[in-house]
């Protein structure tokens, strides 16, 4: 599984916008209806809210990415 660690600015961030960031998805829509199909793990655990807040320390899982999400701290 490859990993990759995500640094956000802006805390909290929805969960769509990192996977359309993260080009794990072509469009905010797209994100959106793979969290809703319930193809998204967020701590190890199937979420399905489309505009749930992401945080550092939280890990998302999705076909085969694993993302660690941290606080940029360089802004």
């Amino acid at each position: 599984m490859e990993t990759r660690i995500v640094r956000l600015t802006k805390i909290p961030t929805e969960m769509h916008k990192v996977l359309k960031f993260e080009n794990l998805a072509a469009s905010g829509g797209e994100a959106k209806y793979m969290i809703a199909e319930g193809l998204v793990k967020l701590n190890g655990r199937v979420e399905t809210q489309k505009q749930k807040k992401i945080h550092p320390g939280d890990v998302i899982e999705i076909e085969g990415c694993r993302l660690e999400i941290e606080r940029d701290v360089t802004t």
